[in-house]
């Protein structure tokens, strides 16, 4: 079944056809590490493992490369301002290599606890310092470069289709590009691609260059690094909106140039998570949430979190409320509920109801649809090992730990320390009702009646008692 993706390129849903048959190569903009991520970045990580499960499922080997920002990225998002890092130093009193270290960490953790599958490479801005530096030379060679004051900037007018990516007109993004007001520029939206150090301070992160001591401009670093750990296989870009109309029409216009060639072929945008009357969770903002205050220490599933995001298309805005987040464990609790009541039992589920998951997760990633798929499932006549081998399937895709309800009505039992032969009878039982052996089912139930103990079918399962509980 063909896959369809939403290219921001093109603006419109387009049929996916990777630059080498059966294999996928990813780049997704990772953290900057200066502090915690917050679920509004995480929500765009959300996204991006949505779409590297839907590959997987269609039988793609998926290279996935995932950058660490740990210098380099302004406190402007721009050419000005206070990096970063540095700022992140300052606040906590330790080192920005300490920082970036610690949240490098805290990510990687979020990410598990949001059952995120790992890319195949994290790569560091710092650890590739010799590869921007090699970009920015061919940049030069080729008459892409000035010097100014601050460092080596990118004369955007000797790229043509400059906004082809946020199909704005030039002069929108070169007046939003005017914020910053930097008099040496030849061009508002030029970018800086290599920074000077200040000459009356001393950086933490440094290194020398053919143009003096300083460090590589944000946007430098994931052309640098797609373009060395994947190669020819630039197939799909990944990244939050917010960075489309600068830091990814900077990617591609720095890429291409030095290059010849085109950078990637889809392009691929996950819109924001809002709170607090519509406006994006972001640090800027001061209202972010991370995962650590608004699901850990308050007692949520961080799964919860996965499964609201799964109920709300990527492409559009997601709002959040701890309130929210509460229903959403709840319904996420409900499936494992229905889950459980399907025994242990794992049959192959129908053709049909996986080409109808297979068509919505290829409709440009569609999960609030594939949901819907499985929940209209697990409502229907199908055999119970059916239904569980299908819902086990999709979640290959889904993510939300759906194995983990299956061995629930065997715990329970074991918690209540039922004798064996009562076990032996619940599970013949289990056994006969999947098969919809009703009498056997009645007659066992008999069975275990009198051994005293009360039995009740509910939407968790078999739940016993002992009658003068």
């Amino acid at each position: 079944m063909e896959l369809f993706l939403y290219n921001t390129l093109n603006l419109k849903k387009e049929k996916f056809d990777p630059i080498k048959a059966g294999e996928v190569g990813i780049y997704t903009c990772g953290p900057t590490v200066y502090n915690y991520a917050h679920l509004g970045n995480l929500r765009t990580f959300l996204f991006q493992d949505f779409l590297v499960r839907t590959l997987a499922y269609n039988h793609y080997s998926v290279k996935r490369v995932m950058n660490i920002t740990d210098v380099g990225h302004l406190s402007g998002d721009g050419d000005m301002g206070e990096d970063k890092m540095e700022k992140g130093s300052a606040r906590e009193g330790r080192s920005a290599w300490d920082v970036a270290a610690y949240y490098t960490d805290a990510f990687k953790e979020d990410m598990g606890l949001l059952n995120m599958i790992t890319p195949d490479i994290y790569c560091r801005a710092t650890d590739n310092i010799t590869e921007q530096i090699e970009l920015v030379k061919q940049l030069e060679e080729k008459g892409f470069t000035y010097k100014t004051s601050d460092g080596i900037y990118f004369d955007t007018s000797k790229f043509p289709d400059y906004n082809r990516l946020s199909h704005l007109p030039l002069e929108e993004l070169k007046e939003g590009a005017r914020v910053e007001k930097n008099p040496e520029k030849k061009n508002p939206t030029d970018f800086s691609l290599w920074k000077f150090s200040p000459a009356d301070a001393k950086r933490q992160m440094e290194w020398e260059s053919p143009w003096g001591v300083g460090f590589p401009g944000w946007h430098l670093e994931c052309s640098a690094m797609s373009l060395k750990f994947l190669g020819g296989q630039r197939d799909i870009h990944c990244g939050g909106i917010d960075h489309i109309n600068v830091h990814h029409t900077n990617e591609i216009a720095q890429s291409e140039a030095a290059t010849g060639e085109k950078f990637f072929n889809y392009w691929l945008h996950g819109a924001f998570l809002n709170i607090a009357g519509g406006k994006k969770m972001a640090k800027s903002e001061n209202n972010y949430l991370t995962v650590a205050n608004a699901l850990v220490k308050k007692d949520i599933n961080p799964l919860a979190f996965r499964y609201a995001a799964l109920q709300v298309h990527y492409r559009k805005p997601m709002d959040y409320s701890e309130n929210s987040l509460r229903q959403a464990e709840q319904g996420l609790n409900s499936l494992y509920r229905q889950i459980a009541a399907l025994g242990s039992d794992i049959g192959e589920g129908g053709n049909g109801a996986k080409d109808e998951f297979l068509a919505a997760i290829n409709d440009d990633l569609n999960m609030p649809q594939a949901l819907a798929i499985l929940f209209k499932i697990l409502k229907s006549e199908m055999p119970l090992p059916a239904k569980l081998g299908a819902a086990l399937d999709f979640d290959r895709v889904l993510g939300l730990n759906l194995a983990s309800a299956i061995s629930r009505f065997e715990e329970t039992a074991q918690k209540l320390e039922l004798p064996e032969d009562v076990k032996s009878l619940l599970a013949a039982r289990q056994k006969a009702r999947q098969e919809k052996d009703w009498e056997k089912a009645d007659t066992l139930r008999a069975e275990i009646t009198k051994l005293g103990y009360t039995l009740t079918d509910g939407p968790e399962g078999q739940q016993v008692e002992l009658e003068n509980k």
